[in-house]
């Protein structure tokens, strides 16, 4: 089975794609006698697993991990064999709980007319399929027995002078208190020139004239990155680290979010990791091209929907300025137990370990579309909200609702009120008259109430590529379209009442669902087909988002635009 990707579409076999339960990953990898003696700390990591795995080093445990989403290591200095050869297992759990995050259950029907016995039914909520394996590279890796563990940075600017504030913490696996390193942490520019130097574990660095961080669209460098070179020297060696960064300002009110103290209005879209055959498995030229349709489109910002993405994918957005509001693997959760809140209260303590220094990450996500209309949501999103605040008071965090203004309980406390919202679609099928009516009357209602700026983070029609009808009707491109027009021309009006600070269509792709009816092949509302080709949709929204871009900050708009507007 290839690592990464997913194994459920590698085969021809339908019982390996409907799956649930244990599989099992082994290889042999060799070490070099050369780190045993050098005395180094070696550390098995990997990207990501769905849903737990449980690892074997030579026939001894290593590690345990629960979640489908973030990384996870495991010291493995004195379980491996030097100059010879290693075995490595991994076994690999895809079933869901009540507990999980997101979460599923299993049901074992006792109608043995329908189902023989034994027989199990495993059930979801969520709209996307349930892919699992090993999704993500895995590493070995070698540190000094002194070791630099983490790093934190914030940033902010003055004037011309970006400011750059660090701690480093380390670990010392000699235990000796009188063995005490130096950290001395140095700034490069983007052409590698040194720009100054500090020493100490923790510290703040100015850099005059520097060169901010900008979304896309915004300034002629997008994604401006210096490199933070951090090196810790002790009696035993020296451990260095090179930490990408980018120098911006993040700042909201009650109407408005900044970057750099200007006003910034998000233009993009839920997004999936998902492709043909791989599944959710990382994938290098799937990655670049779906990089070169977000800048070909004009967009400056996605949703990482539903889940934490590859640290591969968020270092492109680093580096191309692309603004990603990074959610959380809690999608559509019910069922607000102890238990569950102790899970997500993880999950967010190592979510924001891992991408709390990215300077694309401007927002933090809670969930999408919980079920926020229960009252002991409240008391739940309330705790989560102030943890997540603890760990990084400098973006706002907030949820994406699907529940109306009136019966949401927890969106008072998030800072952006984000929206999902299908009208002519799932309610009102086939009535795009009323889109705008409708759209208008009801951000207006959650600004009203909670005195908070507003982003729409779902919108749209589904389409099969090639459908089309005159006049337009449901599940054409031509329908698609019409019906992100009439949302244009509402946005249009909100946009001058001064509250709402985005627009993100649902879905930059088409995606593998679980097998449905009501869905033909999988969710079809993609500006692009699952293989990454435009339809309609995608050359309506690219006229829309370079205009917006061309309204703002004046940049120069194609020449080869298929549409020129509705």
């Amino acid at each position: 089975m290839p690592v990464p990707s997913s194994y459920n579409d590698i085969t021809v076999n339908s019982v390996v794609r409907d799956f649930i339960g244990w599989t099992w990953y082994q290889r042999q990898f060799y070490t070099p006698k050369r780190w045993w003696l050098d005395k180094q700390r070696v550390v098995l990591r990997f990207g990501s697993v769905h849903y737990t795995a449980i690892v074997w080093v030579n026939g001894k445990k290593a590690c345990k991990h629960s979640g489908g989403h973030l990384p996870f290591e495991a010291d493995i200095t004195t379980l491996l064999f030097y100059g010879t050869a290693n075995l490595v297992t991994v076994a690999v759990n895809s079933t869901l709980t009540l507990s999980t995050l997101p979460q599923g259950y299993v049901q074992h029907p006792n109608d043995t007319r329908r189902y023989p016995p034994g027989y199990a039914l495993f059930h979801y909520d969520f709209d996307f399929f349930n892919y699992a394996g090993i999704h993500r590279p895995v590493y070995l890796y070698t540190t000094p027995q002194t070791y630099i563990d983490d790093i934190t940075v914030t940033t902010d600017i003055h004037e011309d002078v970006g400011i750059v504030k660090y701690t480093v913490e380390y670990q010392n696996k000699l235990r000796d208190p009188s063995s005490v390193p130096q950290c001395t942490v140095t700034v490069f520019a983007k052409d590698g020139t040194k720009v100054t130097s500090v020493t100490g574990v923790s510290g703040k660095v100015h850099i005059p004239k520097a060169n901010f961080w900008w979304p896309y669209l915004t300034n002629p460098s997008p994604g401006y990155l210096y490199t933070l070179e951090i090196c810790l020297t002790s009696e035993i060696g020296k451990d260095v680290y090179r930490l990408p960064v980018g120098v911006r300002k993040i700042a909201w009110n009650s109407t408005t979010f900044f970057i750099n103290n200007m006003p910034t209005y998000f233009r993009g879209f839920g997004k999936h990791e998902d492709s043909n055959l791989r599944g959710k498995g990382l994938d290098y030229a799937l990655l670049i091209r779906d990089y070169n349709l977000i800048a070909w489109l004009g967009a400056n910002a996605y949703r990482t929907s539903h889940y934490p993405y590859a640290e591969e994918a968020l270092d492109m957005a680093d580096a191309l300025g692309i603004m990603i509001i990074d959610e959380s693997p809690a999608c559509t959760i019910d069922n607000f137990s102890e238990e569950l809140l102790q899970k997500h209260k993880e999950v967010m303590t190592d979510f924001v370990r891992r991408d709390k220094n990215r300077p694309s990450v401007v927002m933090w996500s809670l969930a999408n579309e919980p079920s926020s209309f229960r009252n002991e949501s409240r008391e739940y999103f309330s705790a989560l909200v102030n943890l997540t605040k603890s760990l990084d008071p400098t973006r706002p965090v907030t949820f994406v609702t699907s529940q109306t203004v009136d019966e949401d309980k927890a969106v008072q406390f998030m800072d952006i009120i984000c929206i999902n919202r299908y009208p002519a679609w799932y309610s009102d099928s086939g009535r795009t008259d009323l889109i705008q009516l409708q759209v208008k009357n009801e951000l207006v209602a959650w600004h009203l109430k909670f005195n908070k700026p507003v982003l729409v983070t779902e919108y749209g029609a589904g389409s099969v590529i090639g459908m089309h009808t005159a006049p337009s009707s449901m599940w054409t491109e031509d329908y698609q379209v019409v019906t992100l027009t009439e949302h244009f021309k509402a946005f249009d009006t909100l946009y001058k009442e001064g509250f709402l600070i985005g627009e993100m269509i649902w879905n930059f792709a088409d995606f593998a669902t679980p097998q449905e009816y009501i869905r033909p092949g999988g969710c079809k509302k993609g500006l692009f087909t699952r293989e990454r080709q435009p339809k309609m949709a995608a050359h309506i929204t690219r006229w829309r988002y370079w205009t917006l871009a061309h309204s703002s900050v004046n940049v120069t708009v194609p020449n080869d635009l298929l549409f020129a507007g509705p």
